[in-house]
């Protein structure tokens, strides 16, 4: 499989496509992909030669990667149908408390997701490169996987360990008894992570990046009002959305990649905040989210996949 990649590598100007993550609102890149592949005539999976993400972004990344799926059959994955089952709870909870006695949601239905769509395949077995990430809690360590390094770990561990989001999921236990969380613990936009890695897989610095975040959120925040907050005023105040905000890392890889790089993203506007809003009126926002950013980025993109 090395060989194989390193012979689709022999050309310049190598393509990689990075996800963040942002569980449902990871739709909006998808929404943003299928208008790419309408209005360029190509299939995502063609398009680009390694596919890179964290958590939700995990999940789009492999299918393209794996499968070679279309943005169109990738976002099925994302329907009510499907998150339904991803998100399914065996207890009850208040959707609306951001404090929780466990975590939201079973691991169950994920996987049984993950186990649909990718069987017991190894990352080995992806038609494409593919890289996501983790954070072994029990090392204290971030773990990166990839179609190379990798090999023998299936995907649906590789997932499953990059989505394992705290209060959303339970921590997620790998095939080698390794406890893992979510990747966007260590940084929410794959960018820098992937390029690093990238450059050996396809062997070449020739490459350019299109990155793709979930929406920012960019409401105010009373600053008076936060000097009266403890642990679960922060809560409530997303400070855990602080704590992902990764746009520092399309900063620098502005400044690294010039004109080899294309971030697209915008604040969330109405779009909620939380990552698990799948109700019809916030998936239709989060689709408008997409749209709106191909009336921003979508002519560049264009531009950008072709040179």
């Amino acid at each position: 499989m090395k060989n194989f990649f390193n012979f689709l590598s022999s050309f310049n100007n190598k393509k990689i496509i990075c996800f963040d993550g942002g569980g449902v609102r990871t739709i909006a890149a998808l929404v943003f992909l299928k208008k790419l592949e309408a209005e360029s005539g190509k299939k995502t999976s063609d398009i680009f030669d390694m596919f890179i993400g964290t958590s939700a972004g995990a999940l789009n990344a492999a299918c393209f990667a794996f499968g070679g799926f279309s943005a169109d059959k990738v976002k099925k994955y994302w329907s009510k149908n499907y998150t339904d089952k991803i998100m399914k709870s065996s207890f009850f909870w208040d959707k609306a408390s951001l404090v929780q006695a466990r975590p939201r949601y079973e691991n169950e239905g994920k996987i049984e997701v993950l186990n649909e769509i990718f069987k017991s395949n190894t990352l080995s077995q992806s038609n494409k490169p593919f890289l996501c990430y983790a954070y072994d809690i029990e090392k204290r360590s971030h773990v990166v996987f990839d179609s190379i390094n990798t090999p023998d770990v299936t995907f649906v561990d590789a997932i499953g360990a990059s989505s394992a989001a705290p209060m959303y999921f339970p921590t997620y236990q790998m095939d080698d008894k390794a406890w893992m969380i979510d990747g966007s613990i260590i940084t929410n936009n794959p960018t820098l992570i992937g390029y690093s890695y990238s450059k050996k897989i396809l062997d070449t610095n020739n490459i350019k990046i299109l990155s793709l975040g979930s929406g920012q959120n960019k409401n105010k925040i009373d600053g008076d009002m936060s000097t009266k907050w403890g642990g679960v005023g922060w809560l409530r105040n997303d400070i855990m959305g602080m704590l992902l905000d990764s746009e520092i890392h399309n900063d620098i890889s502005n400044e690294l990649f010039s004109d080899n790089y294309l971030r697209v993203n915008s604040s969330l506007g109405k779009v909620n905040r939380f990552l698990d809003d799948d109700s019809e009126e916030n998936l239709e926002r989060i689709h408008l989210m997409g749209m709106d950013w191909w009336s921003l980025y979508g002519e560049e993109a264009l531009k950008f996949i072709e040179n």
